[in-house]
Formats: structure tokens, C-alpha cells, sequence
């Protein structure tokens, strides 16, 4: 046998582990595994320590704000009643946020979702903070006041999320603080030179500024400055999961959804599948875009091309309508690359019959036959099934940040933000979500502190449905949501309650 035919036997063995994978993944090995990995961890990230298994970075939990007892918390997980977890009467977060959340219908053992609500202080670090990160809140209430909402959707275990949850903001916050005198003087542009000691060049001494009136220096706003310290937070967190996974167990990833209030101004910033939109006179206002594998195909596909040895020989960066058998070697078919939207006809060769890096469509496209969402935190060690090819380069943890401003719209009382993870939009859509909102505020008592609570246990209920001889169905009888969920409703009149 010639060489040329056995590396051709040899390349399509290792396609067909390649193959297998994609076959138990499209079979449903898991119900509503929406971008969960096949070589799903049993016990859904429950991290258990033995002589040599690194201990838990966070203990599994819930989110301490629903102060749960540990037969709550127990109760919490059964997958068949799938009980809905909200906040306690007489508990009150910053605004008068409403939360709510339910388990999956039994596709990991752990609620993956996690949360988090926070108030803090922006404030300058002091020379022994300089260098030290994530500071404690010495929570004297002084400084800017940040509000922070965040919602973390893992998968394959519950570790990066309850990390991020715990240590997000004050990431956002410590970074904010670098930047702290310049938020105290919002009126001027951030200067482009700052001096070593952080503090900036007075405009008599601007070193190197641009002296041609025909090339003025750039002016960028005090806001484009917080939307990039937000992004870098984000690379910082995953960053700090990827140090911290080599003293303690970190399990899987989590795509990230957080909301910060400072200045006036709502800054919505988003890394994976997770939701926003805020609902002001019954309009919907979308702040997010979903990062899938379909809506990220070009930049991954690019990628791709431009480093082939990422995809290890099994897989190519072109997309074809479906699998290409060997036999159609030679004959023209559709195919789009990194620089189509549209699709075109190629001549088959060799290398085309590797396996598509992007391959499914819609809540079934995966990159690598390995993963449904393609930007979060953590999955530093993900590898696709039984191979030593890693996904994480195909994977961004960059947020995309949206801002709203909230001091140029009037907001009532029924005006909202919701926020949620991909369980509660898969089977409701952004207008439904709006209507029933909507229809239950104006059904409800406007001075009931519970109100937004009992709004999101509404909408989490409508995704959820009920529990029949055939799975969880919606009123109308489609398929229910089983995938966990976590819902913010956080009423954005909540900011004058504050002050």
C-alpha cells in the first residue's frame, strides 16, 4: 500500500473519532444540551477532593443573597419539581431587584447558573492597594458608587461561574479605581498620557502631543474609557481562573452577562449566550447579541485560516452545506470561507473532507463537535473528544458593551431591565418576555417591594412550564425550557429609591 493511501486511511480513522463525537452529540446524549461539552463531567461540577484532586477555588453554592438553609439548598436540586428559588420577603437587594431561578431537568446534577448583585465604591487606590488585586470593600460608603447585576451560565461544572460570580466586580471596581480621578472630573476628555504615578500631565508640560493643527490628537469620551476597562476586567478574570486552576479545582467555563450602573449611565456587557433588554413603555430595547458559533462563523473561520495548526489536521476552516463523502472528490459544491456571507462552488479536494470547524445549525452548531457557545470565561483545558486539540484559542472572553443612559429617559415604575440566561429565551421570545412583564406589573401593587421578584418567578414559570407525562410543556404544549435558569428584573426608576 503506497503511502499516500495509508496517511489517507490513517486521516480518516482519526476523522471517524472525530465523527463518533459529533454522532453522541447530535443523538441528544443530553437533553437540551444547549452548548454543553459531550464529554459532559459527571456530576455537573459537583468538585469532590481526593489525595490528589486540588481543592474547590469556591464551594458550590447558591447566591449568598438568597440566604439559603441547607435544606433549601438541598431542596433546591431536585430535578423533578424543579422548585423555583427567589428572594425572601423582607430581603432587599439594591433597587429593588427582582431575582429568580430553577434547576435543569436533569442534564448536570448542579444548578450551573450562578448570580450576582453587588453595591460598591469606586475609589483611588492607596499605595499599598497599588499592586494588590481584588480588594476587600472596607465598605465605609465612600467613593463612586457602582452597581453591578451579573449572570454566569456554565458548563461542563459550576467552577469558572462561581468564581466569576464571586470576583467580577471587584475587578471592574479595582480597575475603576485606577481611573478614579478622572471620573471625578467627567466634564473634561481623559487625557491620552498619563504620568508614571497615574495622575495626568498638566496641559503645560504635554510631552510629545501633537503640535499640527492638521493632525489633531484624537479626543477619546470618559465613556469609551469605562467600556475598555470593562473589557479588560473581563480578560483579567479569565486570566486569574487560568493562574488559579493550578493550586484548585476550577471546573468547566461560564459565558458572562453583567449590567453596571455608574455615573447615570448602564453599562450592559455581554461574553456568550446569555440576554438583556430593557423594556421602557412597553418597547423593547435589545443591549445584547448572542455569541454562537453561526453568529461568530467569519472570525472563527479566519482564525482558522490563518493558524491551520489549531485545528490539528481533523478539522477545515470552510463551511460546506453538509458532510462531503469520499467519493465526491473532484465535483463542484457549495462552500463559503472566512470572507463570504454568501456561498459559492469550489472544486473538492483532499483537505475538504476533514471535518468542519463549524458544524449544526442554530441551537445545534458547535465549534469542533465540541462546544455551542464562542465567548465566556474559563475552559482553559477543553479539548475536543479524544484528541489533544484545544478550543479555547476559538474561544473569546471579550465582552461586547452596550451603553443606555439612564439620566436622558424618564422611566416609570413598570420600566425594567431583564436580564437572563439562554434557558429562559430559548422557548420565550424578547416580545413575549416584554408583554408578560408587562401585563404583571400593571396587575401588581406598585408599592409591593416584591413586585419585580414576583415578575421574574413569572417569567422563569412561562419557560419553564409544567411538568406533564411528557416532560415539561408550555402552556401551549411546545417543549419547555430544561435548561437551568437565572432571571434579573431590576426596575430602572430603582436608582431614585436609592438616593
Amino acid at each position: 500500500m503506497g503511502p499516500v493511501r495509508r496517511r489517507r486511511r490513517r486521516r480518516r480513522r482519526r476523522r471517524g473519532g472525530v465523527k463518533n463525537a459529533m454522532s453522541t452529540l447530535v443523538g441528544g446524549m443530553m437533553p437540551h444540551g444547549h452548548h454543553h461539552h459531550h464529554h459532559h463531567h459527571p456530576g455537573g461540577g459537583q468538585q469532590t477532593c481526593g489525595a490528589d484532586t486540588p481543592p474547590p477555588r469556591f464551594p458550590y453554592g447558591r447566591p449568598d443573597f438568597l440566604d439559603l438553609t441547607p435544606e433549601l439548598l438541598q431542596y433546591s436540586t431536585d430535578h423533578a419539581s424543579r422548585p423555583v428559588l427567589t428572594l425572601k420577603r423582607g430581603s432587599r437587594l439594591p433597587w429593588g431587584t427582582g431575582y429568580a431561578e430553577v434547576i435543569n431537568a436533569g442534564k448536570s446534577m448542579l444548578n450551573e447558573d450562578q448570580a450576582s448583585c453587588e453595591k460598591l465604591f469606586v475609589k483611588k487606590p492607596s499605595g499599598k492597594q497599588r499592586n494588590s488585586t481584588l480588594l476587600e470593600d472596607n465598605g465605609d460608603g465612600t467613593g463612586i458608587p457602582l452597581h453591578f447585576w451579573g449572570v454566569f451560565d456554565g458548563h461542563a461544572g459550576s467552577g469558572a461561574a462561581i468564581m466569576a460570580s464571586k470576583l467580577l466586580h471587584r475587578l471592574i471596581r479595582d480597575r475603576l479605581g485606577e481611573i478614579c480621578h478622572l471620573l471625578e472630573n467627567p466634564s473634561s476628555a481623559p487625557p491620552i498620557c498619563l504620568a508614571k504615578n497615574g495622575s495626568p500631565y498638566q496641559a503645560e508640560t504635554k510631552k510629545g502631543a501633537s503640535q499640527d493643527p492638521e493632525d489633531p490628537d484624537k479626543v477619546v469620551s470618559l465613556e469609551s474609557l469605562v467600556m475598555g476597562v470593562i473589557e479588560t476586567a473581563f480578560k483579567q478574570m479569565d486570566d486569574l481562573i487560568e493562574k488559579e486552576k493550578l493550586s484548585y479545582a476550577i471546573s468547566g467555563g461560564c459565558c458572562a452577562l453583567s449590567a453596571i450602573h455608574l455615573m447615570g449611565k448602564l453599562y450592559i456587557a455581554n461574553a456568550g449566550d446569555s440576554r438583556a433588554i430593557i423594556i421602557r413603555n412597553n418597547e423593547v430595547i435589545p443591549m445584547t447579541n448572542e455569541f454562537t458559533p453561526e453568529s461568530e462563523r467569519q472570525r472563527l473561520q479566519y482564525l482558522g485560516f490563518l493558524r491551520p495548526e489549531l485545528l490539528g489536521d481533523e478539522f477545515t476552516h470552510i463551511e460546506f452545506p453538509r458532510r462531503i463523502q469520499h467519493s465526491e472528490l473532484g465535483k463542484k459544491m457549495l462552500y463559503r470561507d472566512h470572507t463570504m456571507t454568501g456561498w459559492s462552488y469550489k472544486t473538492i479536494v483532499e483537505d475538504d473532507l476533514k471535518f468542519p470547524l463549524i458544524y449544526g445549525e442554530g441551537k445545534k452548531a458547535r465549534v469542533m463537535a465540541t462546544i455551542g457557545v464562542t465567548r465566556g470565561l474559563g475552559d482553559h483545558d477543553l479539548k475536543v473528544y479524544n484528541s489533544n486539540i484545544y478550543i479555547k484559542p476559538f474561544l473569546s472572553c471579550v465582552p461586547e458593551v452596550k451603553v443606555y443612559n439612564l439620566d436622558e429617559n424618564k422611566h416609570g415604575p413598570d420600566d425594567v431591565l431583564v436580564m437572563g440566561t439562554d434557558g429562559l429565551w430559548d422557548v420565550t421570545t424578547d416580545r413575549e418576555v416584554a408583554d408578560a412583564v408587562s401585563a404583571y406589573l400593571s396587575c401588581c401593587d406598585p408599592s409591593d417591594p416584591m413586585r419585580y421578584t414576583l415578575a421574574a418567578q413569572d417569567l422563569l414559570m412561562r419557560s419553564r412550564g409544567v411538568l406533564k407525562e411528557r416532560g415539561w410543556r408550555l402552556p401551549n404544549d411546545k417543549l419547555g425550557s430544561g435548561d437551568d435558569i437565572t432571571v434579573f428584573v431590576i426596575p430602572l426608576a430603582g436608582i431614585e429609591s436609592e438616593t
